[in-house]
């Protein structure tokens, strides 16, 4: 449309990764490019000033850096018009932020940590395998259970898929393909202060380091099934597609091919196998009960998730 410029619409360079136990990893982003701590200890050199990487040196971990620096990116900071409109916000950022002198208390920054404070909530805790792990042993069919025994097994999906949330939080490359396009993007707030070319390196574009290039963050695994998109480049549209990858073990992105993780070969499974593991992955994982997290209502008297009036005409719902 006319009535837009091309730096006034958000172009995804890359498909967002889900917010589930997020609580669980360091740092943020496909390329872990946010948080101040983990991985991130040693690359202060390229928190380049003036661009959202800089958030960094406040320190925060990635969920809270990723949320201050998001609120900006994406034209939502508050300011003093937001809180004159929404005054009962007010004493909830006063509750919550006692030791913040009254002039820094309604901020980005508080914003941020307000956003990252629930993020860590949202975790999933009811899936059948994290039941069976409590000593819940019928929680599982015996399909999951024989699909989790390829999992930790001949799949060796373990390897980098371990820990509460099913990631090493660690970056690796395995040549899946980016979003058609990212090659296309200048660098700026949208793309989180790097050029296309550099997000299509995943984690190389951030550190400069020739060892990581094409590198791009292990994902968590649980509810995959809620997702129409999988990979960093939203480029596979089921499991059984992803599996498939796995197994084959062929990069789809020639320019990986000489910086593709050790682990990543041709697997040997049988149908049944893949069947099972595929079970184990989409349902296995799978918390039925993320609605506990949805709230309510919302003090802006609009609908949830999209706090402003034309979404609560977009999604049918009524406003209060």
């Amino acid at each position: 449309s006319d009535e837009y410029q091309p730096n006034e619409i958000d172009r995804q360079p890359m498909r967002s990764p889900t917010a589930m136990n997020g609580a669980f990893t360091p740092v943020t982003l496909w390329n872990g490019q946010f948080g101040a701590a983990g991985p991130n200890v040693g690359t202060e050199a390229n928190w380049t000033a003036g661009t959202p990487i800089a958030v960094n040196y406040l320190g925060y971990l990635g969920l809270e850096t990723q949320a201050i620096a998001g609120l900006t990116v994406h034209r939502m900071a508050p300011d003093a018009a937001f809180f004159d409109a929404l005054p009962g916000y007010v004493p909830l950022f006063d509750a919550a932020f006692p030791d913040f002198a009254e002039d820094e208390r309604y901020t980005v920054e508080t914003a941020g940590l307000a956003i990252a404070a629930y993020e860590r909530t949202i975790m999933g805790y009811e899936a059948p395998f994290q039941q069976w792990l409590r000593g819940q042993h019928s929680a599982m069919t015996e399909s999951q259970k024989n699909g989790a025994m390829v999992f930790f097994g001949a799949a060796q999906c373990g390897t980098c898929h371990n820990g509460p949330g099913l990631t090493d939080g660690g970056f690796h490359a395995l040549g899946m393909p980016d979003m058609p396009g990212i090659e296309t993007l200048d660098a700026g707030e949208q793309n989180y202060g790097l050029s296309g070319a550099d997000l299509a390196l995943g984690r190389g574009g951030f550190t400069g380091q020739e060892g990581d290039k094409h590198a791009f963050k292990t994902p968590q695994l649980y509810n995959l099934k809620d997702s129409r998109f999988y990979g960093h480049g939203g480029t596979f549209y089921t499991l059984a597609e992803v599996i498939q990858y796995k197994v084959d073990g062929e990069p789809a992105k020639a320019e990986a091919e000489d910086y593709l993780s050790h682990d990543f070969e041709p697997l040997e499974l049988t149908a049944q196998q893949q069947h099972d593991l595929l079970d184990f992955l989409q349902d296995g994982l799978h918390d039925p009960h993320l609605d506990r997290y949805v709230p309510n209502s919302v003090l802006s008297g609009n609908c949830f998730p999209n706090s402003d009036p034309q979404s609560s005409v977009d999604l049918g719902c009524e406003p209060g």
